[in-house]
């Protein structure tokens, strides 16, 4: 007779999890938008990094509040209804707070530059929209913080055991993460230009309970 094995009933709570929000523009950006977003490729920085001797650090436009310039006022009208509906699918607070895009700025990838992990400070949220990327070769990469004390060898990973995690990106997308979430990206691969602008978003409004002596009030 043959002994069956117990079947388990074991279950996996992911508790406390990092929020990645994907999602699409819902348009294509019209030529007026194009060309502004072209102009400010004129004039960029490279983001350099003395980690990597093989490759070049992409450029960032030299604005920081390109979202601000006439001729972008109907895409940050857009990207605020997203973060909007980002604080209602996952802030969900009770306080009368309102977000609000502080700095932004413009990324030109080319093939074979990076940009170096890193987090946002002096912001709440942090958000990507790719004005042109290609699926098939461009990604966002998030890293876990800290260290495991013990590292084992695994046989396959999945949001538990891995250290990273990156996600494929195209034209249109709009991602949005928690400031802290460390992030980076990889060696571009394939020959198109991957132009993305990145942005941080704040609060307005009251934060905490008057009650219990934590009230905090945001211009």
């Amino acid at each position: 007779m043959i002994k069956k094995e117990p079947k388990l009933r074991g279950e996996v709570h992911p508790l406390f999890p990092h929020p990645v929000y994907l999602s699409k523009l819902g348009r294509e950006l019209t030529k007026n938008e194009m060309r502004t977003v072209n102009k400010f490729k004129e004039e960029t920085l490279s983001l350099r990094s003395t980690s990597s001797f093989e490759s070049i650090a992409q450029k960032a436009s030299k604005d920081h509040y390109v979202l601000e310039k006439k001729g972008l006022e109907n895409l940050k009208e857009d990207l605020n209804i997203i973060i909007l509906d980002y604080f209602d699918k996952i802030i969900c607070t009770s306080n009368a707070v309102t977000p609000y895009i502080t700095q932004s700025w413009f990324n030109y990838t080319e093939s074979n530059q990076f940009l170096q992990r890193h987090a946002h400070q002096n912001s709440f949220i942090s958000g990507v929209y790719y004005v042109a990327a290609d699926k098939e070769v461009d990604k966002i990469e998030f890293f876990k913080a800290g260290y495991d004390t013990i590292m084992l060898e695994y046989e396959k990973y999945n949001l538990f055991n891995s250290t990273s995690w990156n996600i494929p990106i195209e034209t249109g997308n709009v991602i949005l993460f928690p400031s802290h979430l460390v992030h980076g990206v990889d060696n571009k691969k394939g020959p198109n230009l991957r132009i993305s602008l990145a942005f941080n978003v704040f609060l307005r409004g009251h934060i905490g309970s008057d009650e219990k002596i934590m009230q905090l009030k945001l211009k």
